[in-house]
């Protein structure tokens, strides 16, 4: 019985890896980011949290002149980046190696992140993500879905991250 309501617990907090993903760090100006943006094959959002996606790239909106991008693995961004580079100075780093994403769902997901992010995740919409924080460690939060999410972490701190979720769902799974 004791594993049947684990497993049930589990299925309501669930926490998954995600495939390893091309992840670019890019800077510019907000007069250059349209060119830019075109270079590379989507519209880059100009709100804070906002995200767009095209051709299998997707754009966030981190700051008024920064942006993450992310991709499948094999993507290549930086050559028609670096075409535009004349008319659309940048800052273009690969970022892949330092990050790795996991995937939070299920009906308790909400309960999952409020336990230890100060942000009301719950009031975040559908398709916007941000850089918020998880206990110590600095993560990006993408909302997918109602009961989806995403969490880009620092490989160093993914341990600990992990760490704290397996404790809660644990917790979770207690309070049923």
């Amino acid at each position: 019985m004791t594993y049947e309501k684990h497993h049930f617990a589990a299925a309501l907090a669930v926490v998954e890896d995600l495939a390893p993903a091309l992840r670019l760090s890019l800077r510019v100006k907000p007069a250059h980011s349209a060119t830019l943006g075109q270079a590379l094959g989507l519209d880059l959002p100009t709100r804070v949290g906002a995200r767009v996606a095209a051709g299998g790239t997707e754009a966030l909106c981190l700051g008024p002149d920064e942006w993450l991008l992310t991709a499948p693995e094999g993507t290549d961004l930086a050559t028609p980046a670096r075409a535009v580079y004349a008319d659309a100075p940048h800052s273009l780093v690969d970022i892949s190696d330092r990050e790795i994403s996991l995937r939070l769902s299920g009906p308790a997901v909400l309960d999952l992140l409020a336990a230890c992010c100060p942000r009301n995740v719950a009031a975040m919409p559908v398709g916007t993500a941000a850089r918020t924080v998880f206990d110590s460690a600095t993560v990006i939060l993408w909302r997918d879905g109602p009961a989806d999410f995403r969490m880009d972490i620092w490989r160093s701190f993914a341990p600990h991250v992990r760490a704290l979720l397996a404790q809660v769902q644990g917790e979770l799974a207690a309070g049923l």
